[in-house]
């Protein structure tokens, strides 16, 4: 496939552990191919022989590779996944295992096991945020909660029955 955009997530010997991690939480996801280092290069790389280099894996259809670096760099909040939910149990499914050995954060944002950041978001949020009359009554609901909770943001926007 030409011109893909592949995200490539640098970790420190937990690439493997990461995607199947992630291949767990999300339908339609796995395991696509495992790459190892060699004898060669170790001057550089410093890794054990048979050591995973990188994962190809799918999340969803989209593409992605987990590269077992070194300590160097680490995840921070100026790059994260966003998820669309349609329903509250989709919202509450993620939210826990991405939440797992992680930690909460504000509207929608949380950080996994791995320090990588996600935001779990209610596919209406867009719908409600561009209407003007709606939109400072739902900030104002949303930027009190962690997890988001789609029948408190309908409740906000005071018509709950156009959207749900």
């Amino acid at each position: 496939m030409t011109n893909q955009i592949t995200p490539c997530l640098w970790f420190n010997n937990q690439a493997e552990e990461a995607a199947l991690f992630y291949v767990s939480i999300f339908k339609n996801s796995g395991i696509e191919a495992i790459s190892r280092y060699g004898k060669e290069g170790f001057e550089f790389h410093g890794q054990r022989e048979g050591t995973v280099l990188t994962v190809s894996f799918r999340i969803n259809g989209q593409l992605f590779t987990a590269l077992n670096g070194t300590p160097a760099f680490k995840f921070t909040e100026a790059i994260s996944f966003q998820v669309f939910c349609d329903t509250q149990k989709e919202i509450d499914h993620y939210w826990t295992k991405l939440t797992e050995g992680g930690s909460e954060g504000q509207c929608g944002w949380l950080k996994d096991k791995f320090g990588i950041s996600w935001q779990i978001i209610p596919n209406i949020l867009p719908q409600l945020m561009a209407d003007p009359v709606r939109a400072g009554k739902v900030t104002t609901a949303f930027m009190q909660m962690k997890k988001f909770n789609i029948a408190k943001l309908l409740e906000s926007s005071e018509y709950k029955n156009d959207y749900y």
